[in-house]
């Protein structure tokens, strides 16, 4: 293990590097005090850039369509970007460890029992590069259509090569290269979906009366309307690990969640906007009609502008996944892999119409563990006071979080506990719980987050104590 996480090291120095446009060489070991840098407000632009996506406008879409008024809607659209404060505070493990989240983990699950989420979550994120990278592959297919430029398979394949290619080496560089992507990407898409918002709103039926969409309709919405914050859990301090010590919780959980508040609220508003004026059963076809002629090859540059921001952070966090399983590469090797299954999913998910569609519910049922695991964690991040013993997070059998046999008992029963919560009250195309139609239609699978993270603290709460040491 310890070998696996070894870094490599730049030459004639010993101090890794994380500069813009070079491979960044730290992997899932502890950052040292001396190659810290960078301040939280860098957080603001990773995670505001990250989330000018259009997930959030078919999000939005989605609340009307479960029957939700504008302002019902809206409200379930600010609610959600509210988690982003849960997620950007969940980033000081980083700033305390040097380490990624899914290594913190270990301390709740151990260091065996954190390896299965450990893989579903690599499945997950690989699932949703695949689904931002179809997406922008069909938005630049058009975009080239419009210009004359290429067409039908030739300009899928070119257009599925580009977005693969912008989102594969700016994930490849590393760590500076993706925040300084994401901060300078931001910028343009910021500009362009505001013009677009600014398009959108004045049509909007905000005047109608209050839907009566039931327990069904509100649960899903905000089922819809939390699952993209929620996904970001396994992954802030991914993104903090290289900040100084001294970085304050305050400053670090603002700052990152103003960013991605921010950007989802608008998109999400938009969204909703576009629900109330037309059919957005196709969300970019629906949106797209709304839009004045001379901007909608910028629309369609924005979606894929959109996407690429959100992959190249899923991508990013998936190779230092691959090394908390134990691949025993460097980050930047290791990241081929995810993006070797990416562009294979991508083929298939554009040249095989029902894959899409089966990933979609494969993903949507996952939450069922990632609810309850997101629970546990950020339960004994609070019970810990966010304080680990960093070295015993990577040195397994002879360290504090071994536990019994690897494995945390308190933190495996809460998991199951929530799991089974979720598994019993979750209402997806591949699932349907028996507690669903009792509870009037309601899909409670993200209170799975909260039965976990109580039984936790009932089991775990005289045991788990913060590290006082310097780590």
């Amino acid at each position: 293990m310890a070998q696996q996480e070894t870094a490599a090291r730049a030459p004639g120095g010993g101090v890794a590097v994380d500069q813009a446009f070079q491979v960044e060489t730290h992997g899932i070991e502890p950052v040292p005090d001396a190659d810290r840098h960078g301040s939280a407000k860098d957080l603001f632009w990773l995670w505001f850039g990250s989330n000018l996506t259009f997930t959030y406008v078919i999000n939005g879409a989605l609340a009307v369509a479960f029957g939700l008024s504008f302002w019902q809607a809206t409200g379930v659209v600010v609610i959600g970007g509210l988690a982003f404060f849960a997620i950007s505070a969940a980033g000081l493990s980083g700033v305390r460890t040097g380490t990624a989240t899914l290594v913190v983990s270990r301390a709740p699950f151990g260091i065996r029992g954190n390896w299965p989420a450990g893989m579903l979550n690599w499945v997950v994120s690989i699932g949703y590069t695949i689904l931002n990278t179809v997406v922008g592959t069909l938005a630049l297919e058009a975009f080239l259509a419009d210009l004359g430029w290429a067409s039908g398979n030739t300009g899928r394949a070119l257009a599925l090569l580009t977005t693969l290619a912008l989102t594969f080496v700016v994930a490849l560089w590393g760590h500076a290269t993706v925040q300084l992507a994401e901060r300078w990407i931001a910028y343009v898409l910021a500009a362009g979906f505001a013009v677009m918002l600014v398009l959108l709103l004045p049509g909007a039926h905000t005047g109608g009366a209050a839907g009566h969409p039931g327990a069904s309709g509100w649960s899903l919405a905000f089922v819809v309307m939390l699952a993209g914050p929620f996904s970001y859990v396994p992954m802030p301090a991914d993104y903090t690990r290289y900040l100084p010590r001294t970085t304050s919780m305050r400053s670090l959980t603002w700052y990152g969640a103003l960013g991605g508040f921010v950007s989802s609220v608008a998109l999400g508003v938009a969204g909703v906007a576009a629900a109330t004026q037309t059919d957005m059963t196709d969300a970019v076809a629906g949106a797209e009609k709304l839009l004045p002629g001379w901007f909608q090859s910028v629309f369609l540059a924005l979606v894929l502008g959109g996407s690429v921001t959100n992959s190249i952070v899923t991508l990013y966090s998936s190779s230092l996944n691959l090394q908390v399983l134990g691949v025993p590469w460097s980050r930047s090797r290791a990241i081929v892999i995810s993006a070797a299954v990416t562009a294979g999913g991508s083929l298939c998910a554009l040249f095989l119409t029902d894959f899409t569609s089966s990933l979609l519910s494969f993903l949507s049922l996952l939450i069922i563990v990632f609810a309850p695991w997101g629970g546990v964690f950020l339960a004994d991040m609070l019970m810990r006071r966010c304080r680990y013993d960093a070295d015993a997070l990577h040195t397994g059998r002879d360290g504090a979080y071994w536990y019994r046999s690897g494995y945390h008992p308190a933190g495996m029963a809460a998991l199951l506990t929530g799991m089974l919560f979720a598994a019993l009250t979750c209402d997806s195309e591949l699932w349907t719980g028996p507690l669903v139609a009792p509870l009037g239609g309601a899909d409670l699978t993200l209170l799975g987050s909260v039965v976990s993270g109580l039984v936790y603290w009932a089991l775990a709460r005289r045991t788990v104590v913060p590290h006082h040491g310097t780590a």
